[in-house]
């Protein structure tokens, strides 16, 4: 077309593959070139998103680490709950069927929920069939909250005086032997309870019962790897010694009582398992009769903090 030659961006560029469109000046396609795919919002500095990433990002870096619960609990039947509030355990409700025959236990049930100020609800029989998943729970019910854990590395800085001493539990399944440890570990100064999260007894409310009230002063850490939580004791100059009876020292013998140490108790049935036995600096043994093969767990772990409570306060 006559004059087109002379409109501005009708020149063909050099070493352009295909001319451009007359009267476009090539505007679309220079505006093409070097261009990949569009970034992500999240991905564009200046986009709101990822402003609003970034900070998400930060926070969580300074929020500390949350701990772990436990699933909420229901104590169920008259014996039970009085003895759980005998026993301060913590509880949020209790539930009392209505139309209940009042016997000494009710009775005292309620006292004590009064004296504490715990919330008492009045419940038809047939809802508290279903709060307590069909137990026999004759017209009495307590609501346990969740245990909230402590991290394993907390036990690290108690503010409890002493040497350090903390008890981890290998495998221990029974709720009665974890209060019990938690009691004996309370009584001869320790510091602490490290259980794993996984295939171990948590604090549920028989365990809270066994120790007594001990609970309440004697944190109880939960740890996902219990192996990995016990090398970092020992980086951080703790001393790991197991209990087992085919030990490398008898307990009498230990040297090591007065220094940080971390007591690690196996299960029952099994023991120490393979990796934490072999995490161990020591594996101690506790000399018995030969009538008998072996102590429970909580009895064992009572027996070891004894003695190396008596060994710390000079009495050897």
């Amino acid at each position: 077309m006559p004059g087109n030659s002379q409109r501005r961006g009708a020149v063909r560029r050099e070493g352009s593959k295909k001319a451009r469109t007359v009267g476009s000046g090539g505007q679309r396609r220079r505006g093409l070139e070097g261009k990949g795919p569009t970034p992500k919002a999240v991905d564009r500095p200046a986009h709101k998103a990822h402003k609003i990433n970034k900070a998400k990002e930060a926070g969580a870096a300074r929020r500390p680490a949350r701990r772990t619960r436990t699933s909420s609990e229901i104590v169920a039947g008259r014996n039970s709950v009085v003895e759980a509030l005998r026993a301060d355990i913590p509880a949020t409700t209790m539930y009392v069927a209505g139309r209940i025959d009042a016997d000494d236990r009710v009775r005292e049930a309620l006292t004590l929920a009064n004296e504490r100020g715990l919330p008492v609800l009045e419940t038809p029989r047939g809802e508290l069939d279903r709060l307590t998943d069909g137990a026999v729970h004759q017209g009495l019910a307590l609501q346990v909250p969740p245990y909230e854990y402590a991290h394993p590395a907390d036990l690290m800085h108690s503010e409890l005086p002493g040497v350090p001493l903390i008890v981890a539990l290998d495998g221990i399944t029974d709720p009665r032997n974890l209060g019990a440890i938690v009691r004996s570990t309370a009584a001869f100064g320790g510091h602490g309870v490290v259980v794993p999260a996984r295939r171990s007894v948590g604090m549920t409310a028989s365990a809270w019962k066994t120790s007594a009230g001990a609970a309440a002063r004697v944190p109880v850490a939960q740890a996902t790897n219990l192996t990995r939580a016990l090398e970092d004791y020992r980086k951080a100059g703790f001393f790991i010694l197991g209990l087992d009876m085919d030990g490398d020292v008898s307990l009498p013998d230990l040297e090591l009582a007065t220094e940080p140490i971390v007591i690690v108790v196996g299960s029952e049935d099994k023991g120490l398992s393979r990796l934490v036995r072999e995490t161990c600096d020591q594996i101690v043994s506790i000399p018995m009769s030969s009538s008998v093969e072996s102590l429970n767990a909580g009895l064992a772990a009572g027996v070891t903090l004894y003695e190396v409570a008596r060994r710390r306060l000079g009495k050897v």
